[in-house]
């Protein structure tokens, strides 16, 4: 019960804050994030099994981590504690590490780089999104 009515409270919170006119609905974020997360999942997974073979070294591992770190920390940020500014911050160190992962990750696995390509368009949309709502929801 109790999980419920901490959804309903974060929803209801999500719901109330201003968001710019071209915000998403809210029904588009889950079926784009599993698409990602199976994306993310295939991809993320092929680089830590190379580096579990000592394939690839830690430093091509090393923004994959960091990102799924940001990316498991926004949800708490942002409907957690309700903080747009740390949420904003995370999200750019998570498009951040996106891009340093493709970057990364391309002599070894270009197929890999290319299955990120959604991810970094949909964490860029969604970048500029939260640093709208950041500043429209900023306390004066």
């Amino acid at each position: 019960m109790k999980k419920n009515t901490t959804k309903k409270n974060w929803v209801n919170w999500y719901s109330t804050i201003k968001k710019p006119s071209w915000a998403p609905p809210a029904w588009v974020f889950w079926p784009v994030w599993t698409v990602l997360y199976i994306l993310i999942t295939i991809s993320f997974g092929k680089v830590f099994l190379l580096a579990g073979g000592h394939e690839i070294g830690f430093m091509i591992v090393l923004p994959f981590l960091l990102n799924l770190m940001f990316n498991f920390i926004f949800t708490p940020l942002q409907f957690g504690l309700k903080n747009n500014l740390l949420s904003a911050i995370d999200i750019v160190l998570i498009r951040w590490t996106i891009i340093w992962s493709m970057i990364a990750i391309y002599s070894y696995l270009p197929r890999i780089t290319y299955m990120q390509i959604p991810y970094l368009i949909w964490v860029s949309i969604a970048t500029v999104l939260q640093i709208s709502v950041t500043i429209m929801n900023r306390r004066k």
